[in-house]
């Protein structure tokens, strides 16, 4: 396993990153131990969680996979892990976690710290990412930005926490030694460039990583975030590398295939836009052309990428987990790569 500094920061990371989503719905806990305990076999030291886990969120289910990942956590060595976990912001319908954050204010913030610690039975979080904005953006499928969504039902502009008081609360868990290191995730290149600006003109701490979806169906992430990664020194930590399954190429064999686009219909609506399936079909028809399966090219994709430095994989069966874990070895040929990208050109983000 490769391992790599995570933007300035001193966590060494390894360039694969076990996802807990599925954590208390689609695996049991035993299930979830099973690949903790392989992962960190392979030489994989970097977990990422959350406290709306597991996905889709659910008020039933809420909380679970913070609680399972930390009933194995307090038997291993903690200073062997690098743990991400991350507080879910408002505006998105999550009534059931702390009575339904109105904000990223100190009071909820605090509140997602100190419950994502509670369930992951540990004394701090390596890596405390905010899940989304606080602040109107297109995200989860959306790709335009509607300004129109910066007033209130009176025409009113809408309030929300300064990134400057954000930044503040974290500064104060960083000092308190609850986190060592602070991250963004789904977040857009302005609230990168804002979050590096406060920091630095208020003396707060800076981020250290990025995590957005980032996969051969939705590739939007290079289009402006890419450089700012590059000059402002950000890891970037990609999510959902095979697209919800749709780059596994399972539902261009058997559209009622078994997954989560099946599972869980309606949940995931940038995977149901109108280029998802013949984009999907055209990669794994690449891959198979070269004696790939479509699994190992798209992860071999992204894993190689110049400004990706951990890629985050998840799995429901022991059998994928595995095969995600092995496409690690897969190299894509100079020729396979100008194939994708003379693809990419015909279908651009099909999945923003």
């Amino acid at each position: 396993m490769q391992y790599r500094q995570l933007g300035e920061s001193d966590l060494s990371v390894s360039a694969i990153c076990l996802g807990t989503m599925t954590y208390g719905d689609q695996n049991t806990e035993s299930e979830a131990h099973e690949q903790l305990d392989y992962a960190i076999a392979q030489g994989i030291n970097f977990i990422d969680t959350a406290e709306m886990y597991p996905v889709p969120p659910k008020a039933e289910t809420c909380t679970r996979t913070e609680t399972m990942v930390g009933n194995w956590l307090k038997n291993q060595q903690r200073d062997k892990i690098i743990l991400g976990s991350k507080a879910a912001g408002p505006r998105r319908g999550v009534s059931w976690i702390r009575g339904g954050p109105s904000s990223l204010d100190r009071t909820n913030i605090r509140a997602a710290i100190e419950g994502s610690l509670q369930r992951l039975q540990t004394d701090y979080i390596d890596i405390y990412q905010l899940h989304w904005p606080e602040r109107n953006v297109p995200m989860f499928g959306q790709y335009l930005f509607d300004p129109a969504q910066e007033l209130d039902a009176e025409g009113k502009q809408k309030e929300w926490v300064s990134i400057q008081n954000q930044l503040e609360t974290l500064s104060e868990l960083i000092q308190e030694g609850k986190v060592r290191y602070i991250g963004l995730s789904n977040e857009q290149p302005w609230g990168v460039m804002e979050f590096l600006r406060v920091a630095k003109e208020y003396n707060l701490p800076r981020i250290a990583s990025l995590q957005n979806g980032y996969n051969l169906l939705n590739r939007t992430m290079e289009l402006g975030l890419s450089e700012i990664l590059y000059r402002e020194k950000i890891g970037f930590l990609a999510y959902s590398p095979l697209a919800f399954g749709h780059l596994t190429a399972k539902y261009i064999d058997d559209p009622a295939a078994n997954g989560r686009a099946t599972m869980f219909t309606g949940y995931a609506q940038r995977y149901t836009k109108h280029n998802v399936t013949p984009a999907s079909a055209a990669y794994a028809k690449l891959a198979r052309e070269n004696g790939l399966t479509p699994t190992q090219l798209a992860l071999s994709f992204v894993y190689h990428r110049w400004f990706v430095t951990s890629t985050i994989i998840g799995a429901t069966g022991m059998n994928q987990l595995k095969e995600n874990v092995g496409a690690w070895h897969t190299k894509l040929s100079p020729e396979v790569l100008q194939e994708i990208e003379r693809l990419h050109l015909a279908m651009m983000n099909p999945a923003p």
